[in-house]
C-alpha cells in the first residue's frame, strides 16, 4: 500500500488517510471473517485422517447434503431460467401493455423473505390450507403435505430466484444495438429469425449469469429448505449446519467450520465459473444501446398478457391470498367465512405478543442502522473505486464482494467464531447480542449499497472535480461540496436497498440470534417450527405489505435517479 501511494504522487495526504480508513473496514468486515472460518476448519490437520475437516469430508451424512444441495440447486436453477428468461424476453423485447407493472409484480418475490414464501405455499396446498378448504377442493385429511420434498424445496427456490435471471438476461437484452435489429429487419428477417439467429446468441452470456447467480443462491438458501426440509428430514448444507449448531457437542466448531468451508467452496466455485464463462461469451457491441425495438404480437398479444397474468396468480397472488386466509382464521384447516372470520393474531402480534414486537425492533433498529452505516461507507469507497486504478484498489473491491457472494450461514459462523470472545483491548463481547448481528449485515450488504452509488459515480464526468481542485479545493471539499449532492439520490436508493433487504433477512440471523434479540425472519421460522401457524401468517402478511410499500417508494424514486440504480426499472 505504502508503494502504491509512492508511485501515485498526485495523491494527497487526505487520500491515503481515506484509503487506509477504507482498507480496514474492509479487513474488519470481509477478509478477517472469511480466514478466522478457514483457521478453525483446518485446525487439527496434524492429526491425518482424524482431522475435524477430514473427518467431515468422510461422513457420509456431508456428501448426502452435498448431493441434496446441488440437486436442489441444479432443479431449481433450471426453474428460474425457464420462468425468468421468458419474462425477460417477453417484457424487455415485445409490445405488452404495462410493462411496469409486470416487472413490478415479478420482482417481488425476490424482495419477499423465503422464510415467507415457503409459509404462504405451505398455507395454499395440503389438507390444511384455509383456502382450499374454504373452496372446498382440499385433499382429504391425512394426506401428505406435497411440498415436503426435494422437489418442493427446489419449486420455491425457482421462484425465489427467478427475478435475479430476469435481471441478468433483461440487462443483457437492453444492452444489444438496435442497429442489428433494424438492419434484419430490413433485410426482410421475420422476429422469430431474429429472436433465434440474432438476440439469443448475443444474450447468452446474460443467460449463463443469471444461471450462475441463481445457482449460487439457491445454493446458500436457508429458509426454504429449513421450512421445507427439515420435516421430511431432507437436509441441505445450509440446515446441515444448522442442525449440527444446535448439537453443542464438543467438536461442534470444527464441524459447522468445515461445512462451512464446503459450501464456500462449493459457492465461489460457482462464481468463478460464472466469471469465467462470461469473459468467453462476452460480445463486443458498438452502437445505440437501449431498450430493443418491440417486437409486434398482433393477435397474440391479449393471450399473451393473459399467459403472464396467469403465471404470476400462480407464484404471487394465490400463495399470498392463502397466507392472507390463514391469518383470519382461528387455526388451520378451518375455512374462512363469516362465523369464522377473526383477527385475533393480528390483535395478538400487536399487543399481547411481545416476541413480534421485540423483533420487529430489533429488525428495524439493525436494518436502518446497517442501511445507514453502509450508506456513510459507500459514498467514500465508490469514489475511490471510480477515481483510482491499481491491483490493490482491484482486491479491495473483490474483498467487497465475497461476503455477498458466500451462503449466508457460512458468514454467520465466521461472525461466531470471529467474535466468541471478548474484543481485544475493549473486553466488550459481541456473540449473543445484536451487535454481531449487526457487523454480519454490514459485512454481506455492503456490496447491495455500493452498486448503485458506484454505477452513479462511474457516470459522473471528472471535469467538475477538476476545475474545483484547480480552484484549490481539497478532497474532503470536492466530496462534500460536488459529489455528495450528485450521489445523494443514489446513496439513499442503496440505502433503502440494504434496509429491504436486511429487514427481512433469515439465513444470517438463524445462527446469530439470542433470546431477546430475535428478528422478524427469525420470528416466523420459530413461530412455525412451534406451530402456530396462524400467528406467523399474520407476521408474515405485515412483512409483505412492508416490503411492497418499500418497493413503490423505491419505485417513485427511480424517475429521479440515474439509470440502472434501481434493479428492476431499465
Amino acid at each position: 500500500m505504502l508503494g502504491w501511494c509512492r508511485r501515485n504522487p498526485s495523491a494527497t495526504a487526505s487520500q491515503q488517510v481515506l484509503l487506509y480508513a477504507l482498507l480496514l473496514i474492509i479487513l474488519l468486515l470481509s477478509v478477517l471473517p472469511s480466514l478466522r472460518l478457514l483457521w478453525q476448519a483446518l485446525q487439527g490437520w496434524q492429526q491425518g485422517l482424524d482431522a475435524p475437516f477430514i473427518r467431515m469430508l468422510r461422513s457420509a451424512a456431508t456428501w448426502t447434503a452435498l448431493e441434496h444441495s446441488l440437486y436442489t440447486s441444479l432443479l431449481g436453477t433450471a426453474l428460474a431460467l425457464l420462468l425468468g428468461g421468458l419474462f425477460a424476453l417477453i417484457l424487455t423485447l415485445t409490445d405488452v401493455r404495462g410493462r411496469s407493472l409486470w416487472v413490478f409484480l415479478f420482482m417481488l418475490p425476490m424482495m419477499i423473505p423465503p422464510q415467507v414464501t415457503a409459509l404462504s405455499w405451505l398455507q395454499l396446498s395440503g389438507p390444511a390450507s384455509p383456502l382450499l378448504n374454504t373452496l372446498g377442493i382440499a385433499p382429504p385429511l391425512g394426506s401428505p403435505q406435497p411440498l415436503y420434498s426435494a422437489e418442493g424445496v427446489a419449486l420455491l427456490l425457482g421462484i425465489q430466484h427467478a427475478p435475479l435471471v430476469f435481471l441478468a438476461l433483461r440487462t443483457h437484452l437492453l444492452a444489444i444495438p438496435r442497429e442489428l435489429i433494424e438492419a434484419a429487419r430490413l433485410s426482410g428477417a421475420h422476429q422469430r429469425r431474429v429472436l433465434w439467429d440474432i438476440l439469443l446468441p448475443l444474450c447468452r452470456g446474460g443467460l449463463w449469469t443469471g444461471a450462475a447467480i441463481a445457482f449460487v443462491s439457491c445454493l446458500g438458501n436457508f429458509g426454504i429448505p429449513a421450512m421445507l426440509g427439515i420435516p421430511a428430514s431432507y437436509y441441505v448444507l445450509p440446515t446441515l449446519i444448522y442442525q449440527k449448531m444446535a448439537s453443542f457437542g464438543a467438536d461442534m466448531l470444527s464441524d459447522v467450520a468445515s461445512l462451512s468451508v464446503l459450501i464456500g467452496v462449493v459457492a465461489l466455485t460457482g462464481v468463478a465459473l460464472q466469471n469465467r464463462i462470461q469473459r468467453q461469451q462476452a460480445l463486443p457491441l458498438l452502437g445505440m444501446a437501449g431498450r430493443a425495438l418491440d417486437f409486434q404480437l398482433g393477435r397474440w398479444r391479449p393471450w399473451t398478457e393473459l399467459a403472464l397474468a396467469l403465471i404470476l396468480l400462480l407464484i404471487l397472488l394465490l400463495p399470498l391470498l392463502a397466507l392472507i386466509t390463514s391469518s383470519l382464521v382461528p387455526a388451520l384447516g378451518v375455512p374462512l367465512n363469516w362465523h369464522s372470520l377473526t383477527f385475533a393474531a393480528y390483535q395478538e402480534m400487536l399487543s399481547h405478543q411481545g416476541a413480534t414486537l421485540r423483533a420487529l425492533g430489533n429488525s428495524l433498529l439493525l436494518s436502518t442502522v446497517a442501511a445507514l452505516l453502509l450508506m456513510l461507507i459507500s459514498l467514500p469507497l465508490a469514489y475511490l473505486l471510480a477515481r483510482r486504478q491499481s491491483p490493490l484498489i482491484h482486491w479491495l473491491h473483490a474483498a467487497i464482494d465475497v461476503p455477498y457472494a458466500l451462503p449466508g450461514v457460512v458468514l454467520a459462523i465466521a461472525c461466531i467464531l470471529l467474535f466468541a470472545r471478548p474484543l481485544p483491548w475493549l473486553n466488550i463481547s459481541l456473540y449473543g447480542s445484536l451487535g454481531i448481528i449487526l457487523v454480519a449485515y454490514l459485512a454481506r450488504f455492503l456490496a447491495v449499497s455500493l452498486k448503485p452509488v458506484h454505477s452513479s459515480m462511474l457516470q459522473l464526468d471528472p471535469a467538475l472535480e477538476e476545475a474545483a481542485q484547480l480552484a484549490g479545493a481539497g478532497l474532503l471539499q470536492r466530496l462534500f461540496s460536488i459529489v455528495l449532492p450528485l450521489l445523494a439520490p443514489s446513496a439513499f436508493a442503496g440505502c433503502l436497498l440494504v434496509f429491504l433487504t436486511a429487514v427481512n433477512e433469515l439465513t444470517v440471523s438463524a445462527l446469530l440470534w439470542s433470546a431477546g434479540n430475535e428478528t422478524l425472519g427469525v420470528l416466523i421460522f420459530n413461530l412455525d417450527e412451534s406451530g402456530d401457524a396462524v400467528l406467523a401468517s399474520a407476521v408474515a402478511v405485515m412483512i409483505v405489505a412492508l416490503v411492497a410499500a418499500l418497493m413503490t417508494v423505491l419505485n417513485l424514486l427511480g424517475r429521479y435517479l440515474p439509470q440502472g440504480v434501481i434493479p428492476w426499472q431499465r
